[in-house]
């Protein structure tokens, strides 16, 4: 997990932005055979795997697009490629539920594997001097994305409700929201709820895959982790009402 944080940042000389996507390009090549490793494990159909894949490409091939518009070092940096490769496992976490089948303890394991590489980029980054936006900002959609495969995977496999979809469509609605109140979109100063809530999150989400975990145990788990995100959102949406006001930007 990166800290986010506004940066005052230049983007990269072109030159460099090739030679970092042919890098990107290589890493992820790398992460679709991970991809297909996993899914002989899983022992998935073809056509899973052809889809997890699929929308791996896709995510690389948009995540190559944005690096090349706002990423402001020379190096890819092993950061990056870890976070490439989280949502590489992401995308594996698909094969399942394209199959039609949904959580269990080889789900519960790939997604721990994702959720210990949350803290191996961050610090990566800080390490190797390559802290940017682009990191923070991809970091956060790869959480996102996790938390809705793994919601989907709940909602599928377990006897938690659709409650479990506060838990990975709340993002989505807040960046949906912010197309409406521009205000949104403001910059938030780092904050240890916000990393705690998503850590919260993800690991509910993580332990709700396990089906030894009782029933009554789970749906507590699920509600009081939903409630935990909507009072963390909320906050975050309060304090960026307050600085629009305060720049004259609502009324």
């Amino acid at each position: 997990m990166r800290d986010q944080q506004p940066l005052a940042e230049r983007i990269a000389p072109r030159d460099a932005r090739d030679a970092i996507r042919v890098r990107l390009a290589a890493c992820a090549l790398a992460w679709l055979a991970v991809i297909a490793t996993v899914g002989l494990a899983l022992g998935v159909s073809i056509p899973a795997q052809g889809a997890a894949m699929a929308a791996f490409g896709l995510a690389s091939l948009l995540v190559a697009d944005r690096i090349g518009r706002s990423y402001p070092h020379v190096r890819l940096g092993g950061c990056n490629a870890t976070t490439l490769l989280r949502a590489a496992l992401v995308a594996a976490l698909l094969m399942p539920l394209a199959d039609g089948w949904a959580a269990g303890y080889a789900v519960a394991a790939l997604a721990m594997v994702a959720l210990a590489l949350d803290g191996v980029d961050g610090w990566l980054a800080r390490r190797s001097g390559l802290v940017s936006r682009f990191g923070a900002r991809f970091d956060m959609e790869v959480d996102a994305a996790l938390a809705l495969v793994l919601a989907l995977h709940v909602l599928s496999g377990t006897v938690v409700g659709a409650e479990i979809l506060v838990l990975g469509l709340i993002r989505y609605a807040f960046v949906l929201a912010s197309r409406i109140w521009p205000w949104l979109r403001g910059d938030l100063a780092p904050s240890r709820r916000r990393k705690l809530v998503c850590v919260l999150q993800l690991s509910v989400l993580i332990a709700l895959q396990i089906p030894a975990l009782p029933h009554d145990a789970a749906i507590l788990l699920a509600r009081g982790a939903a409630m935990a995100l909507i009072w963390s959102f909320g906050s975050d949406i309060i304090a960026l009402r307050n600085e629009a006001r305060a720049q004259g930007e609502l009324r």
